[in-house]
């Protein structure tokens, strides 16, 4: 049976989450947006597809770290900040250095016709070489795909800084407070609208980088979600309005979807009048809030109980993470001598990745100098956290009877 303090829920949408971010970094390749790598055979076939997720599949992950990062914090605040840092920053160093170099190589070799060798790519990228220009320059080192850690240990330091200045009592009396806030209609509505406003004022002005220094519209969107998870991850009323409204979140999720796929397609490349520019961004944000709700209330209505496979994937998705868009970018480049076409390609792609971060996670985790390396507990650790949730208990709500 699942035990009712348990949020072995949240643990199974962030494994899905991530799942879908190997899926959408294979359909990376193959669509007209700027890749690494891209596929002969590009084009806008599957960029609707895309857009089903693209919105709001990292403000998910987001919003449930932040739930973890409370549950966290909670259970053990000594040694939260030396915790967090080794179990992010570590890996993060690793992948700047090994795990994403050759992705930078395949890209500059297919982009610029680079042909001196990897050794000698990797003497010019710990240099930051600022010479691989075509119609932009590549700037190394660079974290790629992994700029997510560094946002995430940032918002984290950020929580663990109100912590320490703010007290713990006034902190929930304000996330009771905004559960509170946030029931019926205004469960949608006022994060859908604190969404819509930021993307408006902001993506324009400041175009998403993942460099950390100038990104603040993403700062702006991702700090507020992490922090609406940090606020309402142990609030037992909220959860039970995300769960009862998890249809009326899908279909206006899906209203959203179909608006702005439409308005892309349409736009492509001529320019829409303003006021519909803003409507579109309106409709993203209240697809992307919706979606987070829905996946949020469907996971809480399934209320999972434990299994094996919750713990072996809980434990293996952060090294699938740190591998996969390597692995993609490699078998991308290297499959396309073949000239494979996309039906046939890109499920070998997405079957090989799989396989990598399968094989990848089975060595690491039973190598323990491995194991911090990709920001797993060492091997005692791990055997004591083995049955639990990283996301151990809601704060019950004062009106529930």
């Amino acid at each position: 049976m699942a035990s009712s303090d348990r949020r072995f829920d949240l643990d199974w949408v962030r494994i899905l989450a991530f799942g879908v971010l190997i899926l959408f970094h294979v359909g990376m390749y193959y669509v007209t947006w700027g890749w690494h790598v891209k596929s002969p055979f590009a084009s806008h076939t599957i960029e609707p597809l895309m857009m089903l997720s693209s919105p709001w599949r990292l403000s998910l992950l987001f919003f449930v770290s932040g739930c973890a990062t409370a549950f966290l914090h909670a259970k053990s605040a000594a040694g939260f900040v030396r915790s967090r840092t080794q179990r992010l920053l570590i890996p993060l160093a690793l992948g700047l250095w090994v795990i994403v170099p050759p992705q930078s190589w395949a890209q500059v070799v297919e982009a610029v016709g680079y042909n001196d060798g990897y050794l000698h790519f990797m003497s010019l990228y710990a240099q930051g070489y600022d010479g691989f220009c075509r119609e932009d320059c590549l700037r190394i080192p660079t974290w790629n795909h992994l700029w997510f850690v560094a946002y995430l240990w940032c918002y984290t330091m950020l929580a663990a800084l109100a912590w320490q200045l703010i007290p713990q009592r006034q902190i929930d009396r304000f996330g009771a407070a905004v559960a509170t806030r946030l029931r019926g209609p205004w469960l949608i509505a006022l994060p859908a609208a604190w969404l819509a406003a930021i993307r408006i004022a902001l993506v324009a002005r400041f175009p998403d980088t993942h460099a950390l220094v100038d990104d603040w519209y993403l700062h702006a969107e991702y700090l507020s979600i992490f922090a609406l998870g940090l606020l309402l991850g142990r609030e037992t009323g909220v959860w039970e309005q995300i769960r009862r409204q998890r249809w009326i979140a899908l279909a206006l999720a899906l209203v959203g979807w179909a608006v702005v796929t439409t308005y892309f397609s349409h736009y492509d490349k001529i320019e829409p009048p303003d006021w519909l520019r803003q409507a579109q961004r309106v409709f993203y944000a209240l697809d992307q809030w919706c979606a987070i709700v829905a996946a949020l209330g469907f996971a809480r209505q399934w209320n999972p109980a434990d299994s094996r496979a919750r713990r072996y994937l809980t434990e293996a998705i952060f090294p699938f993470y740190i591998v996969h868009q390597t692995a993609i970018v490699l078998l991308a480049h290297f499959m396309k001598p073949l000239g494979l076409r996309p039906l046939v390609e890109g499920p070998l792609l997405i079957a090989a990745t799989v396989a990598i971060c399968f094989a990848s996670f089975e060595i690491v985790r039973r190598v323990g100098w491995m194991r911090p390396l990709f920001g797993l507990a060492t091997a005692t650790r791990a055997v004591k956290a083995s049955a639990s949730s990283e996301y151990p208990a809601l704060r019950a709500d004062p009106r529930s009877p």
